[in-house]
């Protein structure tokens, strides 16, 4: 019997800009077909109500539930249900085809050093909406067993590059709301957050122009950076914390900018992810001869033309090598949800410093 399985993987992440759906066949360890990709982006109201529960349970902590969570919870599980139709309608498959979803939910609160990941996203819910297995809650085994539950794509990222980085490591760098890194060396893996990627530059934007980013960077390439906001910023004791490590979305406040340009805030907030990514190959092993880019930070010509000056090696989009990198997040989860169901680790201690590989994920059957 083939241990391939047909899965659905569910991402919506810290940028709050939708949900991204992705079809893969694989076996936890290979990825043998890629099928269509969609994105579902958050209506405008609904992504404020994420807001607010981003603001309520950093205050009030994982004990906060109450109603607007629960209904919060059933509203986002119910868009997340509609993505998969639509993944379904995209590759022209019914749900019977389908073995398992791979349900990341949304990150409202990351505090693993308090013990601490939550993910709003209902998995007994979805299993019945969609008719179709869920495996959820990725991240709580690894936060309960003393490792940061996150990143967590970084055994994806070496199942796509682990022969290209036999002859020399190569870093996958995901520019999302949060960024995070993978230095892979032949069987050798270390991850970890980086630091803000474009999550601050995005709510910067959004609130000055009611566009949802930085589109390819104009604004930055137009601003000046502030560089003592920059330095304040720069020298925060994460970036010399040695890794693994992660962070919440909102670990940075950014009221410090108020009275900058709309350009000049923008530029200082694309100078500090570059800074942050940069700090972080003083961690490496030893130097990445390729940095692969995928999340939404790779559209940022600007920002990818600074790493590219400062690093001095390629720092290419992942598209270079035949992937689409809105979908790779998706793709993590489903290529996880059947490790999960395999008992398989979905992190290591190199990873996200849990004390030993682990598994995790709760699967929810649909009947």
């Amino acid at each position: 019997m083939s241990k391939q399985k047909t899965v659905i993987g569910l991402m919506s992440g810290t940028s709050l800009d939708g949900i991204d759906a992705a079809l893969v066949v694989t076996d936890g360890e290979t990825v043998s077909r890629r099928g269509a990709f969609v994105h579902i982006p958050y209506g405008e109201d609904f992504r404020d109500q994420l807001k607010q529960a981003l603001a309520r349970a950093g205050s009030a902590g994982k004990k906060a539930g109450g109603k607007f969570f629960t209904g919060l919870e059933q509203e986002l599980t119910g868009v997340h249900a509609y993505a998969v139709q639509e993944c379904l309608q995209q590759n022209s498959m019914a749900a019977s085809d389908i073995d398992l979803v791979g349900f990341h939910g949304q990150t409202v609160l990351h505090a693993p050093d308090q013990g601490i990941t939550w993910q709003l996203g209902d998995g007994a819910m979805l299993a019945r909406l969609v008719g179709i297995d869920v495996v959820s809650d990725f991240r709580s085994n690894d936060v309960k067993n003393g490792g940061q539950g996150a990143p967590l794509a970084s055994l994806y990222h070496q199942a796509l590059f682990q022969g290209m980085s036999k002859n020399y490591p190569v870093a996958v760098l995901n520019i999302g709301g949060v960024a995070n890194v993978t230095w892979i060396s032949g069987d050798e893996i270390l991850a970890f957050d980086t630091g803000p990627g474009n999550a601050l530059l995005d709510d910067w934007v959004l609130e000055r122009t009611g566009k949802p980013f930085d589109e390819g960077g104009k604004l930055a390439a137009k601003g000046e950076l502030d560089e003592k906001i920059l330095g304040a910023w720069i020298n925060h004791p994460y970036f010399t914390a040695r890794p693994p490590k992660s962070l919440d979305r909102n670990a940075f406040p950014v009221e410090n900018l108020e009275g900058l340009s709309i350009e000049d805030g923008a530029a200082t907030l694309t100078a500090f992810t570059v800074g942050a990514i940069i700090k972080a190959t003083a961690h490496f092993p030893s130097t990445a001869g390729t940095w692969i880019v995928t999340g939404g930070g790779r559209k940022n010509a600007f920002m990818m033309d600074q790493l590219a000056k400062i690093l001095k090696v390629p720092v290419v989009p992942i598209e270079n090598y035949g992937l689409d990198g809105d979908a790779i997040e998706a793709e993590a989860f489903a290529f996880l949800a059947v490790r999960s169901v395999m008992g398989l680790p979905l992190s290591l201690p190199s990873t996200t410093g849990v004390k030993e590989p682990m598994p995790g994920g709760v699967l929810f059957k649909s009947a």
